[in-house]
């Protein structure tokens, strides 16, 4: 019986079977919050560490290994999936069905299986995280100022999802197709992008663009960014389309646009969030508390109620 290393509470390992000590081979079958969050490339890296043979999956109900090596090296490949395991990753249950080693050569990510029923588990988006602000906004980099950079450990993810197992075919990525740079990424092992699924850049990727209130074009692209910061400073108020619905932006410094905004939402006194630049900005207008910094520090990056 494969022993974890410090599994999360809810977590649990079932084995069936009574292999040798001699080179075996070893099925997991994975269920909870594992796909969109780099669990694939981190098995690959795990499998690849510990030089053992084999493949991986997703599938309709979460993720599927077939693994064979040494018993030792399988025992600890077991243990460090559950201490290692990407950060946003949850793991219900890890199934450990002990086989004959089946003569693997490698170890590779396998094309996704589909499976009676579903039972996948697809996280929320997570937010940007600080690799892909750096890059945001480094001149020298390729993805300067792209809205929609993103990698395994942040980005888009229930809102993009068309089907399951979770693969860009079934998102709503799957009109854009990878430039070569964005592809060598995806194919890199040694990549934060390797597999991630809405990878993307200004080459390949989806665009901005802006509308008048009728939806006659405006501008495109940096344009119309440059369009939309134009309008809030003359007191406008914008709509931003992302991923998960509508944003409604006004200047919270316009009392006209406050106003404006209040009345064709109908809100006359409810309270309305506000964006700043960072969590030092915020401490300006309120007390944080070191709980409350983590919130919005955080991937899930929620609304935060504040003093």
């Amino acid at each position: 019986m494969p022993i974890e290393s410090s599994p999360p509470a809810a977590d649990t390992v079932a084995a069936r079977g009574n292999p040798s000590e001699s080179e075996v081979g070893l099925r997991l079958r994975i269920r909870g919050a594992v796909q969109g969050v780099g669990f694939r490339p981190f098995v690959y890296r795990l499998a690849r560490e510990l030089a053992l043979a084999g493949w991986v999956r997703n599938d309709s109900h979460g993720v599927e290994v077939e693994v064979e090596g040494p018993r030792p090296r399988l025992e600890s490949l077991v243990a460090r999936l559950a201490a290692e395991k990407p950060a946003p990753a949850i793991l219900q249950s890890v199934a450990v069905e002990w086989l004959p080693a089946a003569g693997h050569s490698g170890f590779v990510i396998r094309e996704s299986a589909t499976r009676a029923g579903t039972s996948a588990v697809v996280l929320p988006d997570l937010a940007t995280c600080a690799e892909c602000r750096g890059e945001l906004f480094s001149p020298a980099d390729r993805r300067f100022h792209y809205p929609f950079t993103n990698c395994t450990h942040c980005g888009p993810r229930f809102s993009i999802v068309l089907g399951l197992p979770y693969d860009r075919p079934s998102t709503t990525m799957r009109g854009f197709a990878l430039c070569a740079a964005c592809r060598g990424e995806y194919e890199d092992p040694a990549s934060r992008r390797f597999h991630a699924q809405p990878n993307a850049c200004p080459e390949c990727g989806p665009q901005l663009r802006s509308t008048t209130p009728a939806g006659e074009p405006r501008a495109e692209r940096a344009a119309a960014l440059a369009d939309v910061a134009a309008g809030l400073a003359r007191g406008e108020i914008a709509a931003i389309k992302g991923i998960g619905g509508f944003q409604l932006l006004c200047d919270a410094r316009s009392p006209a646009a406050v106003a404006a905004l209040r009345a064709r939402k109908q809100r006359p006194a409810k309270p309305l969030a506000l964006m700043v630049r960072d969590v030092g900005t915020a401490r300006d207008f309120c007390r944080i508390s070191a709980e409350e910094a983590a919130l919005l520090a955080s991937p899930q990056a929620p609304i935060v109620l504040l003093q």
